[in-house]
């Protein structure tokens, strides 16, 4: 799964100006990059009244696709997943993912963004591994507002260029929730699936499988 970086801060602190310049720093670089953005508001129009999307939406679709030549467009429902799980499903194929708000999202690393000095998240959520801010503030990785670039340096430098990206192969999701896996365990899985794969000789080469099993209606494992 890629990593997860997001920049929380208080109502206009310029989380997304901040945000925005650091994606265009890593796009530079190389980076396939996605950007997940959380909002307390509602009723945010994503298409427009009497539109055919708008028409399933009303009509009661769970979720609507929207496919054109330049681009791709997913609404669905809330159904209440963590930021982990909506990266892992959605961006899996990318090196990063930038996430914007998620203030009480767990294992996920934060960068707060602090116009106001006496509006400081630091020691009241948790996660939180560096600051961008024009206050004087004392700490460690303490940038400036107009360090996008610093600030894209040091996420490239700690999340993709540490021997750590390189270390989990198998991923395993029970309910939208990451299980942690040994690595023997995620050895011995992929392997098993893998050699399946491999056994239907399939044309193309392999190089990613991905697999999901839906249990019937309360259902247990029963170990």
């Amino acid at each position: 799964m890629p990593p997860i970086v997001s920049f929380i801060g208080w109502h206009d602190c310029g989380k997304t100006t901040l945000a925005s310049q650091v994606v265009a720093h890593l796009k530079e670089k190389g980076y396939r990059v996605a950007v997940i953005k959380s909002s307390e508001h509602t009723g945010i129009a994503f298409d427009a009244p009497g539109t055919d999307t708008d028409k399933h939406r009303r009509a009661g679709a769970d979720a609507v696709l929207f496919l054109a030549p330049d681009q791709l467009v997913l609404m669905t429902k809330n159904t209440g997943l963590p930021l982990v799980t909506l990266a892992h499903r959605y961006f899996s194929d990318v090196d990063i993912v930038i996430g914007e708000g998620f203030k009480q999202a767990s294992h996920v690393a934060k960068i707060e963004v602090i116009r106001n000095s006496k509006d400081i998240l630091r020691g009241k959520v948790l996660g939180v591994i560096a600051t961008a801010t024009d206050q004087n503030i004392h700490g460690d990785h303490i940038f400036r507002l107009d360090e996008s670039r610093e600030l894209a340096d040091f996420i490239e430098k700690r999340f993709l260029n540490s021997p750590k990206k390189q270390t989990g192969q198998t991923e395993l999701l029970v309910n939208g929730v990451r299980i942690p896996l040994k690595e023997w365990v995620q050895e011995a899985l992929a392997g098993t699936v893998s050699g399946f794969v491999n056994s239907l000789k399939l044309s193309d080469e392999v190089r990613k499988i991905e697999l999901r099993i839906r249990l019937d209606d309360g259902k247990k494992i029963v170990s």
